[in-house]
This record gives C-alpha cells, sequence and structure tokens, in this order.
C-alpha cells in the first residue's frame, strides 16, 4: 500500500515538478484548513498544476489508482467544500498557480481567465481596458475565478449584472476521467442542445475542475452615486428600493441592508477609522450605489429627489450621499468590514438564505424572534443584498456566554433559521454553497426528486466519486 502510495506521488511529481507536489505538514497547513478553522484537515499530497494538461494528467492518474481528488481555489470558502478530510486518502489540487488573463476582448466585451485567477486581478485586467468586470466580493483579493464558479458566487453588484452564473459565456473543464471539455465559448448565443456549463457552475468541483471560464464585461460607469440611509425597519429598505427602481430603473446597482448589531460591531472595534456616516442611533441602515455608463446623463438628480421622497414619507430617517470617491468608498468599508468585526467578537453562527424580496421583512422578524426565545441575549448579525433576496443573517454570542456553550447551540440555531427560510419558499443557500456544513439541511430542505436527479447528474460525471466525495451530497453507499 505504501509502495502503490509512493509510485503515484512520483507519478505526480513527473507532471507538475517535484516543487508542486507538497506532502511535509509545514508547506500543506495554509492548504489543509480553511480560513475559519472550522474543517481542517489532512491531504495525501497537495499538487499544484500549472495548466489544463497538466491537471487533466493529475486527475487521470488519481482516477486510475481510485484516490479521491479536493479542487481548490483561494480557500476562501465557508462551508467546509475545498478542504480535504481527515482520512489522509484525499489529495488536494490547487488552482493557485493558474492564473493567466488568456485573453481580453473589450469589443466584444469579454474576457478569458484561468481558474487561479484572483476576482481582484479579472477587476484589473478589465479595467485596463476600460471595461467593466462586474463580480465584487469582500475577499476579492484571494477568492479566485474558480472557487466562484464553484459556488455561484455573487457579492454587492448582482442587483444589475447578476451572479457568476449570469456572468459566464463559457468554461473549460476537466472531467473525471482525465478528458477536457471545451466550452470556452465567448459566444452569447448557442442554442446547441444542453448548456452543459451551467452544471458546473455551482456544483463545488463535485462533477469536474473548471480550469479557465470566459466572462461578460461591461462598459465602465462614468457616474455613481452611493447613499447611506437610516431606516426604522427593513419594510422600509424593501419599498425604498422598489422607489430607486422606478425612478432610475437598472441603473440600481446595489443595495445593502445593515442592521445595528453589525454596524456597531465594526464601529467598536474602530477598524481603518471608520466612522458612522449619520451619527444617531437608528435601528437599520441601507448602503446603496446608482451608477451610470452614459457621460452625458447623470442620476444624481432622481436619486435626491427619492430620498426626499422618502423622508417626507417617513420610511428615511436621514440620509447621505457620497461627496467624493473617497467618501463612497469609506461608506462600503463600513459594509465590507462586518465579517472581521464579527470575527473580532468571537464565536460566530453564519447563515446565507435568501428568500423572495418581499419576505425580507417578514423573515427577519420572525427569525429575530425566534431565536431570541432561544438564546435569550443573543445578538443578530444582519446584513446582505436586499435587491436579490439574500442576507447574511449572522449571530454573535450572548455576553457572557462560554465559547463552548455558544457552539454547541449551532444546530439548533441553523435549524431554526433555516426553517424559516423555507418556510418563505427561500433557500438555504444563496451563494457560499453546501460543501459539508449545510448538507443535512440540504437533504432536509431540498425536494425528493430534485435530490434524486443531482444524484444521478454526480453518477454520470462522475461515477467512481473522484471530486469532492461527500461534499455537497453525502457519499454514496455500498449497492
Amino acid at each position: 500500500m505504501a509502495d502503490q502510495a509512493s509510485s503515484l506521488l512520483a507519478a505526480l511529481a513527473a507532471v507538475v515538478g517535484d516543487a508542486h507536489v507538497l506532502t511535509d505538514q509545514r508547506d500543506t497547513a495554509s492548504y489543509v484548513a480553511d480560513w475559519r478553522g472550522q474543517y481542517p484537515g489532512i491531504a495525501r499530497a497537495v499538487v499544484r498544476p500549472a495548466s489544463t494538461a497538466q491537471v487533466a494528467e493529475v486527475v487521470r492518474l488519481c482516477a486510475h489508482a481510485g484516490v479521491p481528488l479536493v479542487p481548490q481555489g483561494g480557500n476562501t470558502g465557508l462551508v467546509g467544500g475545498s478542504t480535504p478530510d481527515d482520512s489522509g486518502r484525499e489529495i488536494l489540487i490547487s488552482l493557485g498557480r493558474m492564473t493567466a488573463q488568456r485573453r481580453v476582448d473589450p469589443l466584444g466585451n469579454s474576457i478569458i481567465l484561468e481558474a487561479g485567477c484572483t476576482i481582484l486581478a479579472a477587476q484589473q485586467a478589465a479595467a485596463a481596458c476600460q471595461r467593466l468586470f462586474p463580480l465584487s466580493l469582500a475577499s476579492e483579493g484571494s477568492a479566485t475565478i474558480g472557487g466562484a464558479l464553484s459556488t455561484n458566487a455573487g457579492g454587492e453588484q448582482v442587483l444589475r449584472y447578476g451572479n457568476t452564473r449570469d456572468l459566464t459565456l463559457g468554461l473549460e473543464v476537466v472531467l473525471a476521467d482525465g478528458r477536457v471539455l471545451d466550452a470556452l465559448t465567448t459566444l452569447r448565443k448557442d442554442n446547441t442542445g444542453y448548456d452543459l456549463k451551467q452544471l458546473f457552475i455551482g456544483a463545488e468541483g463535485t462533477l469536474g475542475i473548471v480550469t479557465a471560464a470566459a466572462f461578460k464585461l461591461f462598459a465602465l460607469p462614468r457616474r455613481t452615486v452611493t447613499g447611506w440611509v437610516a431606516l426604522a425597519d427593513p419594510q422600509a429598505a424593501v419599498e425604498l428600493l422598489a422607489m430607486l427602481g422606478d425612478a432610475v430603473g437598472e441603473r440600481v446597482t446595489a443595495f445593502e441592508l445593515l442592521g445595528r448589531e453589525a454596524l456597531d460591531q465594526v464601529l467598536a472595534h474602530g477598524l481603518d477609522g471608520m466612522r458612522d456616516p449619520l451619527g444617531g442611533d437608528y435601528p437599520w441602515a441601507v448602503l446603496f450605489d446608482v451608477s451610470e455608463a452614459s457621460a452625458s446623463l447623470d442620476p444624481s438628480q432622481a436619486v435626491e429627489e427619492v430620498l426626499a421622497g422618502a423622508l417626507e414619507r417617513g420610511l428615511a430617517g436621514d440620509a447621505a450621499l457620497a461627496a467624493s470617491g473617497r467618501q463612497a468608498e469609506e461608506f462600503w468599508a463600513l459594509r465590507e468590514h462586518v465579517p472581521e468585526a464579527q470575527r473580532l467578537e468571537g464565536p460566530s453562527i453564519k447563515h446565507d438564505i435568501s428568500v423572495p424580496i418581499t419576505a425580507i421583512p417578514a423573515f427577519i422578524a420572525t427569525a429575530d424572534a425566534a431565536l431570541r426565545r432561544a438564546v435569550p441575549g443573543i445578538r443578530i448579525v444582519c446584513f446582505g443584498h436586499v435587491g436579490d433576496g439574500n442576507l447574511h443573517y449572522n449571530q454573535s454570542k450572548p455576553a457572557g456566554m462560554a465559547d463552548a456553550e455558544f457552539r454547541a447551540r449551532a444546530s439548533e440555531i441553523h435549524d431554526i433559521v433555516h426553517g424559516i427560510a423555507a418556510s418563505l419558499d427561500g433557500s438555504i443557500s444563496a451563494e457560499h454553497g453546501i460543501g459539508r456544513l449545510k448538507q443535512q439541511a440540504f437533504l432536509r430542505h431540498k425536494s425528493p426528486v430534485a435530490l434524486d436527479l443531482m444524484t444521478r447528474v454526480k453518477t454520470a460525471f462522475d461515477p467512481h466519486g473522484v471530486f469532492n466525495p461527500g461534499r455537497v451530497l453525502p457519499l454514496a453507499g455500498p449497492t
């Protein structure tokens, strides 16, 4: 058995180079544990290919040896889907060396990127050609294209540009037998049979390994109006979103809701010297961007009229518009530092749910009440993308509660939150995926017919369970 393992590692080293087959614990440490430290594992090896051909050969070798593979991008995931288990059997395949920007086409408004390219690098490559790559995440400096595709990531500008699935034109994918599916097209229309790329987007590396992707680009916004609005409740946020949409249409680019606890945690830790844009004690805030690509159009007046109307109707208590690009960045920094501030507060329990937009107020009211009954003193850190119904609905422990006691309540808290989301025709995962963290809730709330079809797809694409076994769907039982 040891000889077989050594033989496999030697064969992998012959493909990617000795320096890129990591087995020493000091070298693998940053790969085998997620950044939150909740899913540490043990990898037989970490393999770092530099090309699609190398990925294909690594997959062929591992499939032949019956060794499972765990694909990994920037390792910024939140659901335990991209780190090895503790069996020591799995090989982690990191796409971190595959960072090429294969082609940027400003006239065709498309870009082709390798899977290890970071979201930030993609944005910069597009901007260098006077184009916008609109995917925007708090972790964009380390999150990769491959990882975004694996979970169908959304981010802050989904309202206008859509999530990763909406932005993707084509994919290059290594399949479980080592063949390469070349669907790396930039066509906007191709109705020749099944749209296979959609199966790999959001599949969390369980059906194939994406090595490159083609994405849509857009015109850079010439004008952006950024506002911070104090609100009494989430219903006012939903109504304000509708008012803005009526006034400026698709120019509403981002519309983020922040509860008071989320804002207070950021301010309490003094991250980057941040301060409240309005002052005072208001329970909810909305942060929005309205952007315009045409130099001849200015949405400022329309936005000001909407805010004046919201203040007159009592929907808004106060509002501030950023007077400069720097001030807009300061507004957005408050939103982007919420996860870091919550980390500094101690253990947290995180949810990534979505409900119909009009059900957001009911979800928050019902879930808040249920959690406070179950765990008196619990601190609810609610923020997220109102424009697409996606809330990051997190919890921090009550003052004085021991860390271990709070963590022990996680399953109970998950059940409450996921059950309420499902009762409102929502989803237990909007953009973080299932991984290992949400598998039981996924099996409970997804329809049996959908689960059966997903199992059949997994079996058809990966009959021997090479890719990410036990993530999303459970391990297949004995036949």
